[in-house]
């Protein structure tokens, strides 16, 4: 439910934010006859980050119109999702555990406030999150126990990092 409710609120945010120049590029076009159009699948594939540069990442929307994808977090394979919503990078604690992260020296003293209620939270610096061709290391991040949030989310820590992101054309482009 949570991840849900930070997912919405993440694109919406990106929807503020990207909102003006895609309307703009929507009104500025000619229409495309119905014809020339690909037909759609019947069944979404995963979002499989495309790598379009050395510097830069496309993100297909999956179902339900998110952006996810398989990341790597401290040389582990993590899927995530990109939540322009979240101030932070945020792990689950099985997933804290997993990258190598030791949970018995974190503190808990952060409040925060999540779709399932208030938790406590650690803060850590996670030394490295890829996504595609795409690294940045020293990323801010926090985790939460596992009932208070089920799935990684990439938040603004990772994308103010980034030279560039902008949803184009039904997919998310991250540049380096």
């Amino acid at each position: 439910m949570m991840s849900r409710v930070l997912m919405i609120a993440g694109l919406a945010g990106l929807c503020a934010y990207t909102l003006p120049n895609l309307t703009g590029r929507y009104l500025d076009r000619t229409p495309t006859p119905v014809a020339t159009l690909p037909a759609k699948p019947a069944a979404a594939a995963p979002a499989v980050p495309a790598a379009v540069g050395a510097r830069e990442v496309v993100l297909p929307a999956g179902p339900g119109g998110h952006f996810s994808a398989n990341l790597e977090v401290n040389g582990r394979s993590v899927r995530g999702l990109i939540d322009t919503g979240a101030t932070v990078v945020a792990l689950n604690e099985s997933t804290a555990r997993r990258i190598g992260l030791s949970l018995s020296t974190l503190d808990y003293s952060i409040s925060v406030s999540t779709a399932n209620g208030l938790a406590k939270a650690a803060s850590v610096t996670l030394k490295r999150i890829k996504v595609g061709s795409i690294a940045v290391d020293n990323v801010q991040a926090m985790v939460l126990p596992d009932a208070a949030l089920s799935d990684t989310l990439v938040g603004m820590s990772f994308l103010n990092r980034l030279s560039s992101f902008a949803v184009e054309d039904g997919a998310l482009r991250l540049k380096r």
